[in-house]
């Protein structure tokens, strides 16, 4: 197999872990949310739980993840991953328990963790070893497309079957899936050098930047996992556009499919750091459009906006991630995760009790999200200056 056809595997490889992790095993749950709520029993507040349990999962994940460095190990635990992924789904299936479903959404945390954090980091190190951009829009496509075809299921799956009979036939995509997300990622190889010959050295960042990296994508993780894990539901509370919450979330998903890859080509001309300032203002003003206008061009609007810009956020930021630690993408991803991760926690448990004491009503919650990534962007922008300066330092010649 020449070096393209391979390289076109290993990111399919990648979209597929994405679509079975990220697309079913956690983004099935935002669509199915309003018909649980009907049909299961499932109340505002424990929802927001869920969600929380989801990340706590995640976060706990990211943990692990930073703290590896054996690529063999970390393929391992990500094929662990990919197994405990379609089992966390057929768990929302088998009871009405919610025990039963906060073990579910934990270990379905755990597989979003292997999938974007471990797989990726094994994707990023095979195209660095292999001398090709060290990229992943094409990579990240796979959420987008994970949104847009749980949406897409859900709406041609809701006219005849119920809640329960959903999460079973997501559990079989997600068997169909782990096939090519386990066969076609190929084992890591484990030399210091690429295929050319070239050493992989780590150049990390300074510590200030580190920390000031790792506030601002907290932001960053705060004003997605609101809008990601609500969306549906805040739609559908809107007397003129009850039932098309599903609709707004295909759109989004939609919009998030292409998103890494033009954010890519929007670095490669202004740079990373501008990039993602870009993205960070474009995304609060999808945030804000559903709680500025109750209509469906609003929603649609915010969806697209938001779709386009949160996960070119994510792969921007994992990539930079990656490139100052060739050797162990996964190290720094998993440190800048586990900041992502905390926001994802604390995001949609305050979302929920606040949607509990207005009666139901999320709008708050969109506005504390859309705060957050204001602080985040304002971050972004010292970071520049910080960078800059680190820059210089590093080019003026050492004291004798």
């Amino acid at each position: 197999m020449n070096d393209h056809a391979e390289r076109a595997r290993v990111l399919t490889a990648g979209i597929c872990s994405l679509l079975l992790a990220l697309g079913v095993a956690r983004f099935a749950y935002t669509p199915l949310l309003p018909i649980m709520q009907q049909q299961a029993g499932l109340g505002v507040a424990d929802a927001g739980w869920l969600a929380a349990i989801n990340y706590m999962g995640y976060l706990t994940g990211a943990l692990v993840a930073s703290q590896i460095s054996d690529l063999v190990l970390k393929d391992r635990l990500y094929r662990i991953g990919m197994g405990v992924a379609v089992l966390s789904t057929l768990m929302m299936a088998t009871s009405t328990n919610l025990a039963v479903w906060v073990v579910s959404r934990y270990i379905a945390g755990l597989s979003s963790a292997a999938a974007l954090l471990l797989g990726t980091g094994l994707i990023l190190n095979w195209l660095i070893r292999h001398n090709h951009r060290s990229e992943l829009g094409i990579h990240f496509a796979g959420i987008g497309l994970g949104i847009a075809g749980c949406a897409a299921a859900v709406t041609l799956m809701h006219p005849t079957l119920d809640w329960r009979a959903q999460w079973l036939a997501f559990t079989a995509i997600a068997a169909v899936l782990l096939v090519p997300a386990l066969r076609w990622l190929p084992p890591p190889d484990t030399s210091a050098v690429t295929k050319t010959g070239q050493p992989l050295v780590d150049r990390p960042p300074s510590p200030l930047f580190l920390r000031l990296f790792m506030a601002a994508y907290f932001c960053a993780g705060v004003g997605y996992v609101v809008s990601a894990t609500f969306i549906v539901a805040i739609v559908d509370a809107l007397p003129a556009l009850h039932g098309r919450g599903t609709l707004v979330f295909l759109v989004l998903g939609l919009a998030a499919a292409p998103a890494c890859i033009v954010w890519d080509l929007v670095a490669r001309r202004t740079g990373d750091l501008n990039a993602l300032i870009l993205a960070a203002v474009l995304q609060i003003v999808g945030i804000l459009l559903p709680a500025l206008s109750p209509s469906l061009p609003a929603a649609v609007a915010g969806a697209i906006l938001f779709g386009g810009t949160f996960i070119g956020l994510v792969s921007l930021v994992l990539t930079m991630a990656g490139r100052y630690y060739p050797t162990r993408p996964a190290k720094m991803m998993g440190k800048m995760t586990v900041s992502y991760g905390v926001a994802q926690i604390l995001g949609p448990a305050i979302t929920g009790k606040l949607a509990e004491s207005l009666g139901g009503s999320y709008s708050a919650g969109l506005w504390m999200a859309a705060v957050v990534m204001m602080v985040g962007t304002v971050l972004l922008l010292v970071l520049k200056g910080v960078e800059r300066r680190d820059a210089a330092a590093d080019a003026s010649p050492a004291m004798p």
